[in-house]
């Protein structure tokens, strides 16, 4: 099933409305600097094509948790700063998100807002709130697809506002769409997903849905050592989800259309931080008391670049091991590669895959880099997101 959403061609925009434009911003901040800029740069063909017809934009997003409190190191100073470069026109702040004054914005100017999650109505989808924000535009577009899981005011309340023909998906929202649905309405197979990261909880039914739809699902990091623990293989020190050992037996135990694939062998040490030896153990022997699996080993990365070189369409969310330490980022690294070399509509999502992809100097080889973790997780599993619903054709 295709969903379809109204999209930026159909809006009848003149010159000097008002677009209230829902952004992804939640960027990644050490102090105020933006260590990583993709969020915003992926808006940026939305922002030209509405200035070239003529809108003036208002732009808001969320930045963190600061829990309904004004709180400064969730500002979005530093991302107005950044997005001003970027575009290469002046950007407007306002230091608040209500009663601001839109009215004098002229066309192609733009104005970002301060932090939608200064105010507790945002997380609470309340009325009054999002009744506030829609007094500063005349039409309503949302490129938010790492929010559009979560039944905020900004992504659910606020578009109700507005009458329909006035809101759209944004171009990024549009080609998140495209390309999570040739995922869930796979044409080209075989059909590889590749899962990891550290835990199974949160990601139970997205697995539930791709041992479904895949031919094959292989599973590294910390969820494999799980699966590991769950099939009674020893696991050391290892960090294992032991609230989901039933579960995952439950998954192996039932009949699905794809084979699941664990680790044959894995990169283990006595300590992540300052580790005296670090070795490669076959999963057969299991690890003893004091070792802990940090990463996928040699056999498994051969196995799993040979399923992934034969594939047509790749899912892959989550790093095969804790890659943000050298010694234990080959998997991780070799499994960017093996996507990026294979020939297929190869989609990748969850934020530390992309950092993972990044990392390893692949990220223009990927068809498709999702901003939206939580979000593409949701819709793989088949979950009715807020922020799509209000905007189907």
């Amino acid at each position: 099933m295709m969903i379809n959403i109204r999209t930026l061609d159909q809006l009848q925009l003149s010159a000097g409305n008002r677009v209230f434009y829902r952004v992804d911003y939640n960027v990644p901040l050490e102090g105020t600097r933006i260590t990583d800029a993709t969020r915003i740069e992926e808006t940026l063909p939305t922002l030209r094509l509405l200035r070239e017809r003529g809108a003036a934009i208002v732009l808001a997003s969320h930045l963190g948790r600061p829990k309904g409190e004004r709180k400064s190191k969730y500002s979005l100073e530093p991302v107005r700063a950044r997005l001003e470069e970027l575009i290469g026109v002046p950007v407007q702040w306002a230091d608040d998100c209500v009663g601001v004054d839109t009215s004098r914005l002229k066309a192609g100017e733009l104005m970002l807002l301060e932090n939608l999650r200064f105010h507790p109505g945002e997380e609470k989808n309340d009325a009054a709130f999002a009744a506030e924000l829609r007094r500063l535009a005349d039409f309503y577009v949302n490129d938010a697809f790492g929010a559009c899981h979560r039944a905020h005011a900004s992504i659910d309340a606020l578009p109700r506002l507005f009458e329909k023909d006035h809101t759209a998906g944004g171009l990024l929202l549009a080609k998140e769409l495209e390309f999570l649905q040739k995922v869930t309405n796979v044409s080209d197979r075989p059909f590889v997903a590749l899962l990891g990261g550290a835990k199974i909880a949160g990601k139970i039914e997205p697995l539930e849905a791709l041992m479904k739809l895949a031919d094959r699902v292989l599973v590294g990091g910390g969820m494999a050592n799980t699966f590991l623990a769950a099939r009674g293989v020893p696991m050391g020190g290892s960090l294992v989800d032991t609230d989901s050992l039933d579960v995952a037996r439950r998954i192996m135990e039932t009949g699905a259309r794809a084979e699941l694939e664990l680790p044959a062998d894995l990169v283990v040490a006595d300590s992540l931080d300052a580790p005296a030896e670090i070795e490669e153990i076959d999963v057969a022997e299991g690890l003893t008391e004091d070792a802990k699996a940090f990463d996928i080993g040699s056999k498994t990365v051969a196995a799993f670049t040979a399923e992934l070189k034969g594939a047509k369409t790749i899912f892959w969310n989550g790093p095969m091991g804790v890659f943000e330490k050298e010694e234990f980022a080959k998997g991780t690294i070799a499994m960017a590669r093996a996507v990026a070399e294979a020939d297929a509509i190869s989609v990748v999502g969850g934020g530390e895959s992309v950092e993972a992809v990044k990392a390893s100097g692949f990220a223009d080889r990927i068809t498709h880099i999702s901003t939206g973790g939580g979000a593409s997780l949701e819709f793989i599993a088949g979950a009715s997101l807020p922020g799509v619903e209000v905007l189907k054709a």
